[in-house]
């Protein structure tokens, strides 16, 4: 079953709560809670797709969560029947204080329980000291300049 317009609004609330929270279990939850079936995700859009709910949503906690924090500015949701669309800011600290990159996210949850996401950045470069450090684990293949 897809879900309703204010149950998808209700997870994007709590999907920056608990990420910013630190709160592993209910960011497992609150997926689980929308989507259980198979997850895909082009992150961002134009390197290879990842497959199944480690690849999308736990390899990215592991690496991110502990120095990203997210925010949507209001009026940057939109809920379209079984899609959601936000301009996300990931916040985190640089070596001259607080920086803010934004990503552009869409997620498509369909009636068996799948979700895909599509994002769309630009990947900060490997020599960035704030942030850069981690895309050569998550983007091994240097994807700079998409």
């Amino acid at each position: 079953m897809i879900p309703d317009k204010k149950t998808l609004l209700q997870w994007a609330q709590t999907y920056v709560k608990t990420w910013n929270d630190g709160d592993l279990d209910g960011w497992v939850a609150n997926w689980k809670s929308v989507s259980t079936g198979e997850h895909r995700m082009l992150d961002p859009v134009g390197t290879p797709e990842k497959v199944g709910f480690q690849a999308c949503c736990l390899d990215s906690w592991d690496l991110f969560q502990p120095r990203v924090r997210f925010n949507i500015p209001e009026g940057m949701l939109f809920v379209c029947d079984n899609e959601v669309a936000w301009l996300l800011e990931n916040h985190f600290d640089g070596p001259d204080g607080p920086q803010v990159q934004f990503s552009i996210e869409n997620y498509r949850f369909e009636a068996d329980g799948s979700v895909m996401v599509r994002t769309w950045y630009r990947v900060p470069g490997h020599d960035n000291p704030a942030i850069g450090d981690i895309f050569q684990t998550y983007l091994p293949d240097n994807n700079e300049g998409l």
